[in-house]
């Protein structure tokens, strides 16, 4: 495998870097810079400016000048240039992969994973460009046709999270392309060298295409920059992926100029275990959800939720796999855990597993901050297990780390309560060989998430369907099934191909 430096150099990432860019364009924003650092190691990766005020709107001025040329492309043309990013992607996808792994912190399969998952959408998109349908209706009245179509929104702001530093922002940028918009993207702060890597391997395409560098902007800054972008009124949709807290923000700056957003947050997401489960099958599902990216996906499993009848055997299967765990650079490829992105997430899962124990919770699996010989970063911590209920103050709120909370159910009615009894609702699963148990699960009586799966764990969605949740998740839907919906304008058509004109309500005006 190629040392850091090569792939950054590889991506056009350096040691000091500009953080604005408008395409081929890129400047220094007149913002505090500020330094990002790998979790693996500790070690400083690059310097990045911030946005200034200026910065940001003329960042908005090139999308808005690129938007006006863009969305007459045809769609089937906006296709094929996202046919060519997707070539691209796939040029780069170790390098990409790589540092992602090193940025983030998760494992290299995984950032491997997310770079194909952006892959993978690109092929979706580009299938979605000749399938933008709209719908043909009867019209009441004689010699009428009424049809829809679907129009291009303008500008999408992308607020993302770091904990998929590429593949959300992709699933959003890529759908909003072939649909005719131009996109701004605010990464998160904390892994921003990923989405200087993907704006220069963006760049490159539109470069060589000769279309406007404004169809992709980069934004990179602090809480500041998502503020500008959410109370924009010259930015119509507003994507934002994070906490529930910055999206209520997000929402209400959003809301008060009555412009969309379409918000994915945090999840608390449980896994049911019935006595028909087969629990070779469980256990696996179990322990990727609740340790793989170090819990810090949002649908990483939280809640385990086993019928009395078998607890205690999945207790001791699950600490027999835990003990199994390797735990470390996530580059090397033999370890399952990585890091926690830095010590502040360090300190809430220290501050969880104390919240833990002082609401009555015991720890079948103690938690840990590991230190010495490779942990020099300061975020590696042990993924621990903890028998709770699920009415614990903690339980209820959304802990990102490697903790997972024990529960045990009498019925299986109960334990869907018990899963719905929190107040997000993103993904959700069920381990059941009975076929009554499984429809119950997915009929209206059953799980009120978003995602709900049978004999599969709560992580792992495919870009196929729509991706989403609901109550404290936001409602929103971003990647497949008709998710481009919420990247376009429904606009209704009515023809008059007669001679007459028909009024409404029999209503007649005698004109000479």
């Amino acid at each position: 495998m190629k040392d850091i430096q090569q792939v950054l150099d590889q991506l056009g990432i350096k040691l000091v870097n500009h953080g604005i860019s408008t395409g081929q364009n890129s400047w220094d924003g007149a913002g505090e810079s500020f330094e990002s650092f790998s979790p693996v190691n500790g070690a400083m990766i690059a310097q990045i400016s911030s946005a200034g005020k200026e910065d940001y709107d003329k960042v908005v001025a090139v999308a808005q000048k690129a938007f006006t040329e863009w969305r007459s492309v045809p769609a089937p043309r906006r296709g094929e240039i996202v046919r060519q990013m997707g070539d691209q992607l796939r040029f780069f996808k170790t390098d990409l992969g790589t540092l992602v792994s090193y940025e983030m912190g998760k494992s290299l399969q995984e950032g491997l994973g997310e770079v194909q998952e952006m892959i993978d959408i690109c092929d979706f998109a580009v299938g979605l460009s000749r399938q933008l349908y709209g719908l043909t209706m009867h019209s009441e009245r004689p010699q009428h046709r009424m049809y829809e179509q679907w129009h291009p929104l303008g500008i999408v702001g992308i607020i993302s999270a770091f904990n998929f530093p590429v593949a959300v922002w992709s699933w959003n940028s890529m759908l909003a392309w072939v649909c005719g918009d131009v996109c701004i993207w605010k990464p998160s702060e904390k892994t921003p060298l990923t989405a200087l890597a993907c704006q220069n391997i963006i760049s490159k395409v539109l470069k060589d295409n000769q279309l406007p560098e404004g169809i992709s902007c980069l934004l990179t800054g602090g809480k500041e920059a998502g503020e500008w972008l959410s109370a924009d009124t010259r930015i119509p949709l507003i994507s934002a992926t994070g906490s529930t807290r910055m999206g209520r923000l997000v929402a209400e700056s959003v809301g008060r100029r009555l412009g969309r957003s379409l918000l994915e947050l945090g999840g608390n997401n449980a896994i049911i275990v019935t006595p028909s489960a087969d629990l070779n099958v469980a256990i696996p599902g179990i322990v990727f959800g609740a340790v793989g990216t170090a819990g810090q996906r949002c649908t990483s499993t939280r809640r385990l939720i086993v019928h009395k009848d078998i607890y205690e055997d999945v207790k001791k299967r699950l600490v027999k796999a835990y003990a199994q765990l390797r735990i470390g650079d996530p580059l090397n490829e033999n370890n399952h855990v990585g890091p926690l992105i830095d010590v502040q997430a360090v300190e809430q899962y220290e501050r969880s597993a104390k919240e833990v124990l002082d609401q009555g919770g015991v720890f079948l699996i103690e938690p840990q901050k590991l230190s010495g010989s490779g942990f020099e970063s300061g975020c590696y911590v042990a993924p621990c297990i903890a028998e709770v209920s699920n009415d614990f103050a903690i339980v209820q709120h959304e802990t990102f780390a490697p903790i997972l909370y024990l529960i045990s159910y009498d019925t299986l009615d109960e334990a869907i309560a018990i899963q719905n009894d929190v107040p997000q609702g993103l993904s959700s699963a069920i381990f059941t060989l009975n076929v009554r148990e499984s429809e119950l699960y997915l009929s209206a009586a059953g799980s009120d998430c978003g995602i709900a799966n049978v004999n599969i764990g709560t992580s792992g969605a495919e870009i196929g369907g729509a991706f989403g949740g609901e109550k404290e998740t936001g409602g929103g839907r971003e990647s497949g099934s008709d998710a481009w919906k919420a990247y376009m304008r429904r606009q209704t058509n009515t023809i008059n191909y007669g001679n007459a004109l028909p009024l409404a309500q029999g209503i007649k005006f005698e004109i000479d």
